[in-house]
């Protein structure tokens, strides 16, 4: 684990429900270092991989997509709920523990082929990064690989991913 980012995660017991220990991100981002290095490992790690697009899933995920799509020199994507974009959109509806949700895409954010990241700050069970794997899908492209600053293990969200196409800075 990179003691530079989990030196700047806060656990918040019990948010946003009883017997939650949520990992909250807003102290990285209020280091610039921190918030550097994560861009900068992101970087690294996909330069020269051919990425065209960074999907970037709301709403965190838009923090960490939007610098590590310039550093790439690739377009980025935003993900959304039902009726925040203002163009036409590609829709999918995904299961969660108790009920469903959906997510949305601009039609025209991913061409045909394109290599695509999708980036979120946190991993858990991968219901929505497996739904933005299908919009992806939808529109011919091809999911290079799911990145995440936080993984949750225990929740075997990268097992549901596939676990080779899953990167995670740190894991819990």
């Amino acid at each position: 684990m990179s003691e530079l980012i989990t030196r700047h995660i806060r656990d918040v017991p019990d948010f946003p429900k009883q017997g939650i220990v949520f990992k909250d991100i807003t102290p990285l981002l209020a280091s610039p270092e921190a918030f550097q290095h994560v861009v900068d490992s992101f970087t690294e790690r996909y330069r020269n991989r051919g990425i065209k697009k960074v999907v970037a899933i709301e709403s965190r995920g838009f923090l960490f997509g939007a610098p590590l799509a310039i550093a790439l020199g690739a377009g980025l994507v935003i993900v959304r709920k039902p009726g925040k974009l203002p163009w036409q959109c590609v829709r999918e509806e995904y299961e969660l523990e108790y009920g469903s949700d959906c997510l949305e895409m601009h039609r025209d954010g991913i061409a045909a082929g394109d290599k695509a990241l999708v980036v979120d700050d946190l991993l858990a069970t991968g219901g929505t990064a497996e739904a933005v794997g299908r919009l992806v899908a939808k529109q011919a492209g091809e999911v290079a690989e799911f990145a995440f600053v936080v993984e949750l293990a225990s929740l075997a969200g990268a097992a549901r991913l596939g676990k080779e196409r899953v990167f995670s800075l740190v894991q819990y």
